[in-house]
């Protein structure tokens, strides 16, 4: 027993000794792991690739790669076949896709250029649109009406195909510092590589013994693999992938393909006379959030807003009055606005999304706004506190070309990139969180925009080109901003003008591609049924089918406006463009400027339902009905006009005006 109290108390002592030590090792353990946290994303580079996460420029979430997973690819990376390295078919990512044919040709350095003088096809062509997407809810409709969530694969039909040591033939950007000129923008806006590209690629001189052969099918790509060996683990897992047969599933998946929201009527439509209500209703009781304090700004608009309702009749030879709801009223708001309106211009953000407008093409009236108005000196103030409104310049073309993922049918990324922005300038700046951004508004012309400025800018007023009541544009709060094809940025208002209404022959003419489910509907019935309607589909390429077009619409009495994937058309405002009525056939539409301007003045608006009945319509009205139309839309015209220097009442300052106007009829004190 003597043994044993000695052995007993070297137990105890050792076993004290060890969990001492394990107590140290486990606070140096959390010690150390605390210190290097805010590291960790340099120590994650140091472990393997899979299942880590990836985030590029603007700290946005770009999803998972793997070895085999789709790569993400960095959209706006320049791609100088004349100046790499690596030869043809041994670069970064190989990206085949789906589309219709670009106006673009391969220049001397293997860039994609526009061509100038390549038509348009009434100018609403897929250069500057994602047709692969051609929805705004970011759901797919199936056959049945049911709806999937963002995201959705495309079934059997992949369209992309992404494969490591192969060329990435995407749109040449690079997202750094380096700003890009006005005419690379210009080139941005028209340019988008696709299938009748791919195919020109296939059969160019670039091609080298041993590069992979593309074979195009009306339905699905099928990439053959040349039978020498590729040294890329991706490209054998993707051979083997390619080689195997199309199962059963993919089939039916290809042959019952899902419809999109866009190729099915709306499920409810919205007449003119109930926007007209709703309007009205809206200007009665506005649901804007209260100031939580009001401030000298919210007087002054309160005050603008008792002066405008109680404007006394004038007479300003300026304005046409038939064309407006009040011309007493909207002559008196315009004034107030350019006497008391002062805006304050976030200079948050960094380009190309932010602050880098394009001059030209479909999207331009984003780009044109932004432009103006980051250069104007008569509303802009330096100071926030003298402001009334506050303008966010971000181009919603910009971040679908910066941020998209092409055929990934996801736009997440782009709607959670505005709202941490908004974030950003509520923690940065008091005015946002005073009204929760009621008094904020944004340009944006693009036709996802109203899926991307969900929720977190709910508040905010929106000047958006699609303005579909069935997305979300509030009647009373939003503008509707005309959708203008831009073909000259420095001559905006080239080919300006049409014939006299005696010299107008053609009853009716439309042509265009067939975008959305109203314009094949709108061949079915009226191509070559009549002489005076020349309803066609797409013009033929070339410089005199441009012309052709531009001379259609001056020799017309009506231009068919239909609607494409979107409600909104650019055809519209061509059709002033030309003085040519507008007939517009989109249900749903909000017209642009549509709290001050009395559309049914000087265009026809036509149900969708009613395309059957288009000639008789158009035959009803009388002659001299058509006259004072055609004579209200010379009139009009210099509304939807932009110029480098803004003028009075040009499209510039009826966009601000709207802007202004809402808001006046919007806020409320305590």
């Amino acid at each position: 027993m003597e043994y044993l109290l000695p052995l007993c108390k070297l137990c105890h002592i050792e076993t004290r000794r060890w969990f001492l030590v394990m107590g140290v090792v486990a606070f140096t353990y959390v010690l150390f792991q605390s210190l290097l946290l805010p590291y960790g994303d340099a120590l994650r580079s140091l472990l393997p690739e899979d299942g880590i996460q990836k985030f590029d420029q603007y700290s946005i979430p770009m999803g998972h790669t793997s070895a085999k997973s789709t790569t993400v690819r960095n959209p706006l990376t320049v791609l100088d076949l004349a100046n790499t390295s690596a030869p043809v078919g041994k670069t970064d990512n190989y990206v085949l896709e789906k589309g219709s044919q670009r106006d673009s040709t391969l220049n001397a350095k293997g860039k994609y250029v526009k061509d100038e003088e390549s038509p348009r096809d009434g100018y609403e062509l897929s250069l500057v649109r994602n047709h692969d997407i051609g929805f705004e809810s970011g759901k797919m409709v199936d056959t049945n009406g049911n709806l999937e969530s963002d995201g959705t694969k495309n079934g059997g039909n992949n369209s992309i195909v992404h494969m490591d040591g192969q060329p990435s033939f995407e749109f040449p950007l690079a997202l750094s510092d380096k700003v890009t000129s006005e005419n690379e923008l210009e080139e941005i806006g028209e340019m988008d590589l696709d299938f009748g590209e791919l195919e020109e690629f296939k059969n160019s001189s670039l091609r080298k013994p041993g590069d992979t052969d593309v074979t195009f099918n009306s339905s699905t790509f099928m990439l053959q693999i040349p039978t020498s060996p590729v040294n890329t683990p991706h490209s054998q897992h993707l051979i083997s992938n390619i080689s195997s047969p199309v199962s059963e599933t993919n089939s039916k998946s290809i042959g019952k393909r899902k419809k999109m929201k866009s190729e099915m009527p709306p499920k409810s439509v919205t007449s003119l006379e109930q926007m007209n209500s709703i309007l009205l209703r809206h200007r009665r009781s506005s649901r804007a959030m209260r100031p939580r304090r009001s401030s000298l700004r919210d007087l002054e608009i309160f005050s603008a807003k008792s002066q405008i309702e109680h404007a006394s009749a004038i007479n300003d030879p300026e304005l046409y009055a038939p064309l407006f709801r009040n011309v007493s009223m909207f002559k008196r708001s315009y004034e107030l606005m350019e006497r008391t309106l002062k805006i304050y211009v976030y200079r948050d953000g960094k380009k190309p999304i932010f602050h880098q407008p394009i001059m030209k093409g479909l999207y331009a009236s984003e780009g044109w706004f932004m432009k103006l108005m980051e250069r104007n000196k008569h509303f802009v103030v330096k100071d926030p506190r003298k402001a009334h409104l506050f303008y966010m310049p971000f181009s919603s073309r910009m971040l679908e070309y910066t941020l998209y993922v092409r055929n990934s049918h996801n736009r997440t990324n782009l709607r959670q990139f505005l709202k941490e922005y908004s974030e950003n300038i509520a923690a940065k700046y008091p005015y946002w969180n005073r009204t929760g951004g009621a008094d904020h508004f944004l340009v944006a012309c693009h036709d996802w925009a109203p899926y991307e400025t969900r929720h977190h800018m709910e508040q905010c007023i929106k000047a958006l080109c699609n303005a579909d009541v069935t997305v979300g544009f509030k009647i009373g709060r939003d503008v509707s901003l005309p959708e203008t094809y831009v073909r000259s940025a420095r001559n905006p208002l080239r080919d300006l003008g049409g014939k006299p209404a005696s010299q107008r022959h053609i009853l009716a003419f439309y042509a265009g591609n067939m975008h959305g489910y109203v314009r094949p509907i709108l061949l079915k019935y009226w191509k070559d049924k009549n002489p005076d309607m020349k309803i066609f589909g797409p013009m033929p390429p070339g410089v005199a089918s441009k012309m052709n077009y531009i001379q259609h619409m001056k020799s017309s009495k009506y231009c068919i406006c239909p609607k494409g994937y979107e409600v909104n058309s650019p055809r519209v405002v061509e059709a002033i463009f030309y003085e040519c009525v507008p007939v517009i056939i989109s249900d749903n539409f909000v017209p642009p400027f549509f709290e001050v301007l009395d559309w049914e003045a000087f265009s026809v608006i036509v149900a969708e339902k009613d395309i059957p009945h288009l000639q008789d319509i158009l035959l009803s009205i009388p002659k001299d009905r058509y006259l004072e139309m055609q004579l209200r839309v010379r009139k009009v015209q210099k509304h939807f006009l932009w110029h480098a220097k803004p003028l009075k009442y040009d499209l510039f300052h009826m966009t601000l005006h709207s802007i202004w106007y809402n808001r006046v009829f919007q806020i409320k004190l305590r």
